[in-house]
C-alpha cells in the first residue's frame, strides 16, 4: 500500500520520529462527523495542533506548511457494516490512527474509533459478524509495542490489547483467527535487533493473552492462514483524482463503493 501512496504524492516516504505511544491519549474531531457519499472523493477532516507539531517533531511555518495525508491500508466487511483502516501521516511522521466505517454500504461514513497519536492500522480480519480484529502498532521513533483492536459486537466497538506487557520494538507482519478464540500472529522485528527476528505467536481467548510459540532467523509464516487476503473487498489509490478507492468484487467486475482524498489540511503555526 505505502508503495501506491509514492505513487500519489511522489516524494512522500513514510516514516516515523519522536511520536508518543499508542498507549497515548486518543485524538478525535470536537464532535462526530458524518461524510456524505456524493460519489466524489470524500475529505476527512483533521485540524492540525500545535501538540501533533511538537510530538511528531515537525518543522512546519507558514511559509512552508508540512501537507498531511490519508493512507488507507485496508477494508473489510461483515455483511451488515464495512471498515476502512489506515492511518493520517505527514511526508516524516505517522500522525494517527484512522478507523471508518458504515452501516449503509458507503451512503454516510463515521470514525468508529478514537484516533490514536503515533499509531496506523493495517490488516483487518473478522472470524464472523460479530468478532473482528485489526492490528497496528506505533512509531516513537521505530515501529513497537504492536496491538490489535478488537471487537465483539460486529465493529460498533473496538477495544485495544496489546501484544506484549512491556514496551518492545516489533510489528505485527501477519496474523489469522481460525474462530473467534483461536488465533496466531508473527511479529517481525526487523534487522539489527539483536534477536532473532521472527516470533510466533498464538491465542486462545480471542487475542487478549499471547503465548511464544517458535522464533527464528528466517521468515515464519502461519501455516492455516490464506495465502492471498479476502478477494472481494480491495483498496485501490487512483492517481487522477488523488484518493483512496474502496471497490468490491461482483462476479469478475470491481465496483467502487466509496473514495477518500488523500490530501488533508496541512500543519503550520497556530
Amino acid at each position: 500500500m505505502r508503495k501506491l501512496v509514492s505513487l500519489l504524492l511522489a516524494s512522500c516516504t513514510l516514516c516515523a520520529q519522536n511520536l508518543s505511544p499508542a498507549g497515548a491519549a486518543p485524538v478525535v474531531p470536537a464532535a462526530p462527523v458524518v461524510l456524505e457519499n456524493s460519489g466524489k472523493a470524500m475529505l476527512v477532516p483533521f485540524r492540525c495542533t500545535e501538540e501533533d507539531v511538537r510530538s511528531a517533531g515537525l518543522t512546519c511555518s507558514e511559509q512552508d506548511p508540512c501537507p498531511v495525508y490519508l493512507e488507507l491500508a485496508a477494508v473489510e466487511s461483515t455483511g451488515i457494516r464495512i471498515f476502512a483502516a489506515g492511518n493520517i501521516h505527514t511526508a516524516t511522521a505517522t500522525l494517527y490512527t484512522i478507523l471508518l466505517g458504515t452501516e449503509d454500504n458507503g451512503q454516510t461514513w463515521r470514525e468508529v474509533h478514537q484516533r490514536v497519536r503515533g499509531a496506523g492500522l493495517d490488516h483487518l480480519q473478522f472470524a464472523d459478524v460479530e468478532t473482528g480484529w485489526i492490528s497496528g502498532l506505533s512509531f516513537a521513533p521505530l515501529p513497537q509495542d504492536p496491538f490489535l483492536l478488537r471487537t465483539t459486537d460486529g465493529g460498533k466497538t473496538w477495544r485495544s490489547h496489546a501484544v506484549f506487557n512491556e514496551p518492545r520494538f516489533g510489528s505485527i507482519q501477519q496474523f489469522f483467527f481460525e474462530d473467534k478464540k483461536s488465533g496466531s500472529l508473527v511479529i517481525d522485528h526487523a534487522q539489527g535487533s539483536g534477536r532473532d527476528r521472527y516470533e510466533l505467536f498464538e491465542t486462545n481467548d480471542g487475542g487478549e493473552t499471547w503465548n511464544i510459540r517458535e522464533t527464528n532467523v528466517k521468515a515464519i509464516r502461519i501455516r492455516r492462514a490464506p495465502v492471498t487476503p479476502n478477494q472481494d473487498w480491495r483498496v485501490r489509490a487512483d492517481g487522477p483524482t488523488k484518493s483512496f478507492q474502496l471497490e468490491h468484487r461482483q462476479g469478475q467486475k470491481w465496483t467502487g463503493l466509496a473514495a477518500f482524498a488523500v490530501n488533508l489540511a496541512a500543519c503550520k503555526p497556530d
